[in-house]
Parts: structure tokens; sequence; C-alpha cells
């Protein structure tokens, strides 16, 4: 994200609650709330590294709000974090919640540091630390971090195993996204992915298309969304012309071998240089000629400056945040359908839940039903926006938001302010 973007992007989600809340005469104290995190955490602490030497690490855990439930959301390891980001990613998480209507508020985390540059003691010493600072803010049912960029599962196992240190006793519902081992869900990993093909399929219906016509897709960014959407678009019967990483891109007009430039990846670290494609920047993969585009990499990359290059009929956004404000009106003039991250990519966030659920009764289902949930979920959700982008005369964005603030203002109205 540029950095006059990070300047205000939690302003920017504040302007769009706003909006809203105007649309709909929202009560003045929900609007006063939503526009405001609840609480913001900054902590500053040491790592021992493999030198032996000590570097000071800044870390952030920020709750939104938390009026349907407790907080959820992930935790990032990112150089290039910041306090404001994190706001704005903690209000997205509330909104994106109560879109999906599971019993959450929104809550986000992130640590400033670059986890390839560090080996995996470092990282583990630097997640412990962390973890042990954040240890009185989150819980079963307080605040549940999960995995974000630069995070996965093994990150997700040492919070855990601190803070049930920490408590004395085995605690697995603190965090979600972990192991399947010890206590993860069936079908996590995919999840996002997955929530980001229904959607896909979903739009393409709304639009008179079908994936199964052979669709062109275009997906920036290739971590743990992006390959499970290629994947599963794939399977569907789209073609992936393009994806790309943090360092560029690849082309093939006839169609990507997805599962080959997995394993390129691994091997390598990069898509670059698969065989049989054409290397292209992240700029010009977002101008492709194609039916459905998938940011799925970080905040901000569809902009004023680029909007009007776009050639897909439908993006479905897979990241958080990947539309500036200012790109969105350009978008809707051109006819782009646009499935917003607060719903696109909610998959992660409802699978996370089961995962919790899980965890507090000590009951688990197997993969097929996690999945056949999920879709129920994601369906219902879409069609809810739909109707009321329909009804409103407004975009896929604007109605989700709206859906969101709805619900949100309806539980603060009911439960009444203390003291």
């Amino acid at each position: 994200m540029s950095p006059a973007l990070e300047e205000r992007a939690f302003e920017a989600v504040r302007e769009q609650i706003d909006a809203v809340c105007d649309r709909m005469n929202i009560d003045e104290g929900c609007r006063l709330r939503l526009g405001q995190c609840k609480r913001e955490v900054t902590v500053h602490f040491p790592v021992k590294m493999d030198d032996g030497s000590i570097k000071i690490f800044t870390g952030f855990r920020v709750v939104h709000n938390d009026a349907r439930g407790p907080a959820k959301g992930g935790i990032r390891y990112h150089p290039d974090v910041t306090l404001d980001e994190v706001k704005a990613l903690a209000a997205r998480m509330t909104l994106k919640t109560a879109v999906v209507n599971i019993p959450y508020g929104g809550a986000k985390g992130a640590v400033v540091c670059q986890p390839k540059a560090l080996s995996q003691n470092e990282l583990e010493r630097l997640t412990r630390r962390y973890a042990t600072e954040i240890t009185t803010l989150i819980g079963p049912e307080s605040d549940i971090p999960a995995p974000d960029v630069g995070t996965n599962p093994q990150i997700m196992a040492w919070i855990m195993d601190t803070y049930s240190m920490a408590k004395g006793y085995c605690c697995p519902a603190v965090i979600t996204g972990k192991p399947i081992e010890i206590g993860g869900v069936k079908g996590r990993v995919e999840a996002t992915g997955r929530g980001c093909m229904i959607s896909a399929k979903l739009a393409a219906k709304h639009l008179n298309m079908s994936l199964n016509e052979g669709l062109l897709v275009a997906i920036q960014g290739f971590g743990n969304a992006g390959i499970a959407t290629a994947k599963l678009l794939l399977k569907e019967g789209c073609q992936i012309i393009a994806v790309s990483d943090s360092r560029s891109g690849v082309y093939n007009s006839m169609g990507l071998d997805v599962e080959g430039l997995v394993g390129h990846k691994q091997e390598t670290g990069s898509v670059v240089g698969f065989k049989n494609t054409e290397t292209i920047t992240n700029a010009e993969l977002l101008g492709l000629q194609c039916d459905i585009l998938v940011p799925a990499a970080i905040e901000g990359q569809i902009i004023e400056a680029n909007a009007n290059s776009i050639k897909a009929k439908i993006i479905i956004e897979g990241a958080n945040g990947p539309t500036a404000p200012e790109a969105d009106k350009i978008l809707c003039d051109n006819g782009v359908f646009v499935v917003p991250d607060i719903l696109a990519n909610s998959g992660g966030v409802i699978v996370s839940y089961l995962e919790w659920v899980q965890n507090l009764q000590s009951f688990f289902w197997d993969e097929v039903e996690v999945t056949s949930y999920l879709e129920r979920i994601m369906t219902d959700a879409f069609v809810e926006v739909l109707r009321i982008s329909q009804r409103e005369k407004v975009d896929m964005r604007i109605a989700a938001c709206m859906l969101a603030v709805r619900r949100l203002a309806a539980v603060m109205v009911v439960r009444g302010m203390f003291p």
C-alpha cells in the first residue's frame, strides 16, 4: 500500500460507514461507536536473535467492535504494517462478520517484521513473545486471532501453546487457523479461496454467465488464498490465464498449468520463470482482457490511476481493501461487477467460526459438512446483499456495508449502553 493510502486507511473505512449511516438514518450513538476502535494496543518487545543480539519489535492488537460477539481477526507479519492499517482491517472484520451473520465482532493484529528474513527459531521466539504481550487481551470469549498475511498454522500453534501455558491448561479455542493435530478444522486452508470461488459462481450466474464456459481468470497474489482460488475455479471449468506474486507475474493466454505452477513456486519461491509463460508485471495483470479478476494480494492495488484500464467483467476481492474508494466509482461507471472483500473473502472467517465452535464443544465435523456449511452461509449472504443492491440501486460494496451496519446497529440499540 502507498504511504498516502496507509495514512488514511481507517479514515476511508470510517467515511464508508458514515455514508451508509446517513443513508439509513442510523442512531447517532451507533454511528459514533462504529467510527472508533474500542481498543488499540501497541507493544514493543525484545527478541533474542540467532547470533545472540537483541532486536526490538513493534506489535499491535486492535479491537474495533465486539457488540455482536467476541472480536475476531487475523495477525499479520509484514515490514510495512502500520497501526492505521490494522485499525482499518479490524473495522473491515466487524463489517465482514456482520455481513455473513456470524456472532463475532472485528479485530486485527500485526507485528512489524519481515518473516522471510527470520529463521524458524527466531520466528518462534518472536511469536511467543508477541503472544505473551497480548495474552491478557485475547481469549476464547473475548478476542480470537487467526492467520493473515505472513503468518500460518504453525505460528497459530505457537500462540495457542503460549496462551495455554499462561493459563495452565490447553485452550485450543483461543485461536483459529491451527493445524488439524491441535484442533484445527478440515477445509480451513482452502476456505478463503473457496469463498472466492462461490462468490465468482454466484456473480457469474447473476450476469447470465457460467464458470464452466471456460471463463478467463487473472489472479493477483499467489499465496494460500490465491492458490486455492485458482485450483477451485479451474475445477469449475475456468481458465487461469495469469497469476502474480510480490515479485512479478506469469501469463499464458491458453491457460496455466496451475498444479505445475504451485510446484514451481515451492521450489523457487516465485511464479516467475515457469515454463510456457510470458512474464508480466502486477500492473499489466490488472489490465488483462479477462472475465474475472481476483485481487488477492494486499490493500490498495486498484486505484484511480489504473481503474479505467481494468477490462474484467467481474472483480472478486480476495484481499482486504484491494480497491481504493476513488476507484470504486470508475469501476461502477464502467459496468464492472465487484464482489467486495467483506463478502467475497469471508470464507476464512466462516470456517474459523466452525473451528472455534468445534474447540468449545469438543465435537468435530468432516470436511464435506464444513464445505456445505460454508457454501450455504456464503450463498445466503450474497443473495441478501444482491437484493439490497437492486432494491436501493447501489453497488454491491455499499449494499454489503448497509447490511452489516443494519445488523450492528440493531444489536447495539437492543443491548443499550453501560452505565
